[in-house]
């Protein structure tokens, strides 16, 4: 296992858009293993990416840095990107720093997305 912490499910794929569960703590030792798994499910052209966030317990700078970093991949490609995140801080978080409208927020999975949770654990990163 990896010093990372923190641990996320493998990403489940529904139709053409890959669905990621990320547990844990976002901040500066996950971002690495995360952005890197992001870029990864964002290098073709139109990806959809789910990220479900109510899982994930704090975020610091680093972890807005990889959101925002996997906002502007898919905004490139002409994809579309959702936070699932019913979490008030981190609402709080992104209207403090100015980016309230900048992400496409939900409060639940979206309909014909939620699918059979993936259970399949990744080492221990937040991925």
């Amino acid at each position: 296992m990896s010093d990372i912490p923190g641990r996320s499910a493998r990403p489940l794929r529904v139709g053409t858009t890959h669905v990621v569960t990320l547990r844990g703590e976002l901040h500066l030792l996950a971002a690495p293993a995360l952005r890197a798994r992001l870029d990864t499910l964002t290098a073709r052209p139109c990806p959809d990416l789910v990220l479900d966030l109510r899982p994930v317990s704090f975020t610091d700078c680093s972890g807005l840095g990889v959101l925002c970093r996997v906002r502007n991949r898919v905004r490139a490609r002409h994809g579309r990107l959702r936070l699932v995140t019913g979490s008030a801080s981190l609402r709080r978080v992104l209207r403090h720093t100015g980016m309230a409208g900048v992400f496409e927020l939900l409060p639940c999975m979206p309909v014909g997305v939620a699918g059979p949770p993936a259970t399949d654990t990744v080492g221990s990163a937040v991925l």
